[in-house]
């Protein structure tokens, strides 16, 4: 089944390709796409790992011309055709899209034409990854530097991503880093790379910018990794210079949260991911690993008494599938390790207090803030 309709133009309108989330056919190298793509691309590539590597050998050492003949040796027949036909279903199925290569150069045109042999007229992205990926930097820094930001502070367990994740002109780094911004943190699944982190941060920075332009951007008071993922220079600098609204909460109501972010929310993605009988134990591994990762800074004798409890609730959990004693580590772990770490990062920061309350009340408050 071919597509015959009239050839969309090629775009160079990489502000309307995420802002209207087009799906994007990216045809380079699987290495590449791993190093750093854009969230809407699916990677259907021109060229393997293996052959784009014996190709650019053939380029440095005997030319363009050489490099070119021995891409349709390795590229022909059958394998043209399997990779013809898996890039004329993408086309059928997502027919707003646009195809890109490093450039815009020899391989998106060159899928361009083998699919217009085809029937398909299928746009592709000038200038491609690189002229996109420029784009989306640029854009960050600039509305970084121009926009108003403020930060949302708290005490672990106070709900900081709930509050983010409910607000319309909120950025949510934890969420684009696939993180929860501390040793415990980690998620199924994994993080993405730093580029594709940035280009999600951008991304989202540049909806907000369309969807509620000029309001003041929120986004939670992080530092400098969250995970494996660097927060960028420039917003590290305005999270710790701008104006600051602060939740608190009660111990209790803190150990409720953080029993529901580190155990019960974390058990439910290992249930979904690698079912019933072996999530428990994918959680257990994960909870002790962070542990053992901040056992220097705990000391000796306070990581023993923390492991003790946790070891305790993770046999109670799987006896009777209660999690309620979790409590028992999370309340002295909050108390005598991440409260005195907040207190010291919130003296470092020198924006002005704006509001400080409940998080039902700072929900409210940045709700109704003119």
């Amino acid at each position: 089944m071919s597509r015959s309709a009239c050839m969309r133009d090629n775009s160079r309108d990489y502000a309307r390709l995420f802002l209207d989330d087009v799906p994007l056919l990216d045809v380079r190298a699987p290495v590449e796409f791993e190093r750093g793509a854009f969230p809407r691309a699916s990677n259907l590539p021109l060229l393997n790992d293996d052959e784009r590597h014996r190709i650019g050998i053939c380029y440095k050492e005997q030319g363009q011309q050489a490099a070119i003949e021995l891409g349709h040796q390795l590229v022909g027949g059958a394998v043209r055709a399997e990779r013809t036909r898996a890039w004329v279903q993408w086309c059928q199925q997502h027919p707003n899209g646009y195809l890109y290569c490093f450039r815009g150069g020899l391989r998106s045109q060159t899928v361009q034409q083998w699919l217009a042999e085809q029937g398909i007229q299928q746009p592709l992205v000038t200038g491609g990854y690189k002229a996109m990926r420029r784009f989306l930097i640029d854009t960050f820094e600039q509305l970084i530097a121009s926009k108003p930001i403020i930060v949302l502070c708290a005490r672990t367990g106070c709900g900081k991503t709930r509050v983010i994740e409910a607000l319309p002109d909120a950025l949510d780094l934890e969420g684009a880093a696939h993180h929860r911004g501390s040793a415990f943190g980690r998620r199924p699944g994994g993080q993405p790379s730093q580029i594709d982190f940035e280009n999600r941060l951008a991304i989202d920075l540049l909806k907000l910018d369309h969807q509620v332009p000029g309001h003041a951007v929120i986004v939670e008071d992080e530092s400098r990794l969250i995970g494996r993922c660097h927060v960028p220079l420039s917003l590290q600098t305005r999270i710790l210079h701008s104006p600051r609204v602060i939740i608190e909460e009660d111990l209790e109501s803190r150990v409720a949260v953080t029993l529901e972010d580190y155990v019960v929310g974390p058990l439910q993605e290992y249930v979904s991911i690698y079912g019933a009988d072996t999530a428990l134990e994918k959680l257990a591994d994960s909870l002790l690993d962070a542990l053992s990762r901040i056992q220097k800074r705990l000391g000796g004798d306070r990581y023993q008494a923390l492991r003790n409890d946790l070891e305790k609730a993770l046999q109670h959990h799987a006896r009777s599938g209660d999690w309620q004693q979790h409590a028992n580590w999370i309340r002295p772990l909050l108390r005598d390790y991440y409260d005195p770490m907040y207190d010291y990062m919130l003296n470092r920061r020198d924006g002005d207090i704006l509001f400080s309350g409940s998080r039902a009340e700072v929900m409210d408050y940045l709700q109704t803030r003119a």
